[in-house]
């Protein structure tokens, strides 16, 4: 699929006085609100969305900083505002009740509702949780070396703002184990998006949610470690940075949770293995 034939199935909803594109498909009166990954968008599930729209109504939008949404300058880019914006949204669009679905970066944003939910801050109800391939635990997790560049605070920006197509490519087509299913039009893309606005000049801001994780761990593994809301941990095998070992220890520290496998499949599942990832997911948010 296309930029332009993407960009044409969403919307843009403004809430807390920015600019969120939005996805919202599926005539289900049961909800599947799903949290993207880094350094992606939306866009990571249009191989996904005909099936999961025919079981749900599916709401997926770009993260402030990510794919078609605003990029501020002027934006601290915390996980904490982007869980905030996630619950504004949602709310906007009529969303009282919804099952979660977190990649990536989206586990992170995931887990600070989990605590708000615990703290009762917030009447959203969630009818289960879905982590898929975060490092939630971030000691235990692989981070590559780009990601580890975009940290610093003195050459991070100039690693943003020499950061060109071609490495983002090479740096993607690490995440796949099966090299035959890469499709390069796919980063492109996804590359496109990361360029709209003011992309290359956020990249260093919006990196610095790694920081955050290590910061808050306690808080964000302490809410998954109290909540009550059935929490699924669905993994695909081969993540070279969201590691098998993270799936197996959030599995132990979390009672009552429940471990799911998608193997041969890296960190990208639902473009690298769509068909198999989607019918299992399904599966499991239906159990």
């Amino acid at each position: 699929m296309t930029f332009e034939q993407w960009k044409k199935k969403g919307t843009f909803q403004k809430v807390l006085n920015h600019q969120h594109f939005v996805i919202d498909e599926g005539k289900s009166t049961n909800v599947l609100c799903i949290l993207h990954g880094y350094p992606s968008a939306s866009y990571d599930y249009y191989k996904v969305l005909p099936l999961l729209s025919g079981n749900y109504r599916v709401i997926i939008h770009d993260h402030l900083g990510f794919g078609c949404s605003d990029k501020p300058l002027d934006y601290s880019y915390s996980l904490f505002e982007q869980a905030e914006v996630a619950l504004k949204l949602w709310e906007k669009l009529g969303v009282r009740k919804a099952i979660i679905l977190a990649h990536d970066y989206g586990t992170s944003v995931a887990t600070e509702i989990i605590a708000r939910k615990n703290s009762g801050f917030t009447a959203f109800e969630i009818e289960s949780l879905t982590l898929c391939n975060g490092s939630v635990l971030i000691e235990l997790s692989k981070l590559r070396p780009i990601q580890k560049l975009l940290l610093n605070k003195i050459i991070g920006p100039t690693i943003a703002k020499l950061a060109s197509r071609n490495l983002f490519v090479r740096n993607m087509k690490k995440l796949w184990f099966d090299q035959s299913k890469i499709d390069i039009a796919e980063f492109e893309v996804l590359w496109k998006m990361v360029n709209l606005q003011n992309g290359k000049k956020v990249i260093h801001q919006v990196s610095q949610y790694l920081k955050e994780r290590k910061r808050f761990r306690s808080r964000w593994v302490g809410a998954l470690q109290k909540t009550e809301i059935p929490v699924n941990i669905f993994w695909a095998t081969e993540d070279i940075v969201a590691v098998k070992a993270i799936a197996s220890k959030l599995h132990e520290l979390i009672p009552k949770s429940k471990l799911f496998w998608l193997e041969k499949t890296g960190h990208y599942p639902m473009l690298e293995n769509p068909k198999a990832w989607s019918e299992q997911l399904i599966e499991i948010i239906k159990k």
